[in-house]
């Protein structure tokens, strides 16, 4: 249960059910992938400020010959109900002065739509919300399920985070008004 939750709904005088051990989803071992490619304009946008975008493996960053636009690649390992948590990740860095925001091991969450990211400090943060979710579908074989979700649109999780990303990258570039990326995910766990 989320601190906020529980803080509004105690400000609204509400009780709150928490889930026993019992009905907490299980994390399962996972596979598949989780990649988006930038939207137009944002490469040229970012570099235009000195700004590169840089995998962490085994993820995997892959610009393109003409540098508008970067493919992030991210394997997917485990799955706790509708977060799949991702190996790797990338960073953003400003290469004048050296400093990068990492987002490392993120977790991309289907229900609550956001990109969470463990950062540098050991902190957790929302970089990205999904605005969108093109279109879903589930593959049942014998023994495996496979969730599959096309066109996942990205943004930067409201003011708040791009203030954050700005402060700490010496820019005003980024925005949660405009599409950073779409993409797709896979997921495959066992029956």
């Amino acid at each position: 249960m989320h601190v906020r939750s529980i803080a509004i709904a105690c400000a609204l005088g509400l009780t709150m059910l928490t889930a026993t051990p019992a009905q907490a989803a299980d994390t399962v071992p996972a596979s598949g992938t989780f990649s988006f490619s930038t939207a137009n304009g944002i490469l040229p946008t970012w570099a235009q400020e000195d700004i590169i975008l840089i995998g962490v493996s085994p993820g995997s960053v892959t610009t393109t010959t003409t540098g508008t636009t970067a493919r992030v690649t991210l394997p997917i390992v485990a799955k706790t109900g509708s977060a799949n948590a991702a190996a790797g990740g990338f960073r953003l860095t400003n290469t004048t002065t050296g400093v990068s925001v990492r987002c490392s091991s993120p977790t991309i969450d289907t229900i609550a739509r956001v990109v969470d990211c463990v950062l540098a400090d050991g902190t957790n943060a929302s970089l990205f919300r999904i605005s969108s979710i093109r279109s879903r579908s589930r593959v049942t074989g014998q023994s495996t399920v496979t969730a599959i979700y096309r066109g996942v649109q990205l943004r930067i999780n409201g003011q708040a985070m791009a203030d954050q990303l700005n402060k700490a990258l010496g820019t005003y570039t980024f925005s949660p008004s405009v599409a950073v990326g779409i993409g797709d995910l896979v997921v495959t766990r066992d029956r």
